[in-house]
């Protein structure tokens, strides 16, 4: 969508900051505007700008000003937190509705706050006070990722089968070798294969490379030689679909589904991304450092990289056994002294 034409300036200026110069996607942008829209719907139920009885779809926010957002206060944050946990509907279409956001939801609806308090104090300095600033995010549970162990992994591969064997194991090669993202792999163009590497894309449009396996690069040529056959000269995709144009998430997502339940594994438990947290884990436990995994995985912050560090528990093992006091036995030690 173009947040541009049903936006008010001084959410349009904060948008744009993030687009251009932040470099943010335009998926991250429109998360921001639907994040502080809805907040900003909430404000004017609540100072009576608009009825009470009011649905937050109908309610415009074309009028929102610099008095507007300056004037918020730390309480009408709290109340719009109950609001979300409580009474924020989580599926319109649903039957029966249910009421009040994941913690992870909120959160993240709660780091759109702070960004853009942050920007009006510190970038644009438009306002003196962040009523934010100290404001706690909710608790979130830490889980680790799913993957596949090696032999899974394995299985999944030699199971990819069907019409288009040639491409979809190619991208399940480069799922679990190189460990990109859905997205990244749709956009690869043709060109960005230059024999031992993928030149990449990523969040933000940060360019990387990534170096192929023998493996990868046998799975690509091979791929290459079937899309001549198939595809016109002048599409740039390297994977596409029966209708020779670009393919797709929503097929990339099925096709790795119809081939988990090929291999035996349950698709209900693994998905595309599941196979991206495969490759961090395998390089992860085969001697690949965290710092190198990052660039490989395209990371802008360490610490999501790290999440990786816990799920190999074989160094936490050996930790515990290189405790001194790991073989030590009382009543034995008791026999000795006696």
């Amino acid at each position: 969508m173009d947040y541009r034409s049903e936006c008010p300036n001084i959410l349009k200026e904060f948008l744009m900051y993030h687009e251009t110069i932040k470099g943010h996607s335009s998926a991250t942008v429109d998360e921001y505007f639907f994040d502080l829209r809805t907040f900003f719907r909430f404000l004017k139920i609540e100072r009576g700008i608009v009825p009470r009885g009011t649905q937050l779809d109908d309610i415009s926010i074309m009028d929102v000003n610099l008095d507007f957002v300056g004037s918020v206060t730390l309480e009408e944050v709290y109340n719009y937190l109950t609001f979300l946990a409580r009474d924020r509907v989580v599926n319109q279409n649903s039957r029966n509705k249910e009421y009040g956001l994941t913690a992870t939801s909120r959160a993240r609806k709660i780091a759109s706050i702070k960004s853009f308090y942050k920007y009006l104090t510190v970038k644009a300095k438009l306002i003196a006070n962040n009523p934010v600033a100290d404001l706690d995010s909710p608790k979130t549970p830490k889980s680790l990722p799913r993957y596949l162990n090696l032999e899974e992994s394995q299985r999944l591969l030699s199971s990819v089968d069907g019409k288009n064997r040639e491409r979809d194991y190619c991208i399940v090669c480069i799922f679990l070798n190189c460990g990109l993202r859905i997205s990244e792999i749709v956009g690869l163009n043709v060109r960005d294969y230059h024999g031992d590497n993928l030149r990449i894309v990523g969040k933000g449009d940060k360019e990387r490379i990534v170096y192929l396996n023998k493996s990868t690069t046998e799975a690509i040529e091979s791929w290459l030689i079937v899309r001549k056959t198939m595809v016109p000269e002048h599409e740039p995709a390297l994977f596409v679909s029966n209708r020779r144009t670009r393919i797709s998430r929503e097929m990339v997502h099925s096709m790795v589904k119809k081939n988990l339940l090929r291999a035996g594994l349950d698709p209900t438990q693994y998905s595309s991304h599941k196979l991206r947290h495969t490759a961090a884990t395998l390089m992860l436990k085969n001697g690949v450092d965290v710092r190198t995994l990052q660039e490989v995985l395209g990371h802008e912050h360490l610490n999501t990289t790290q999440i990786y560090t816990h799920i190999d528990s074989s160094e936490l093992r050996t930790a515990a056994e290189a405790n001194p006091l790991a073989n030590f036995h009382p009543e034995k030690d008791d026999k000795k002294g006696k």
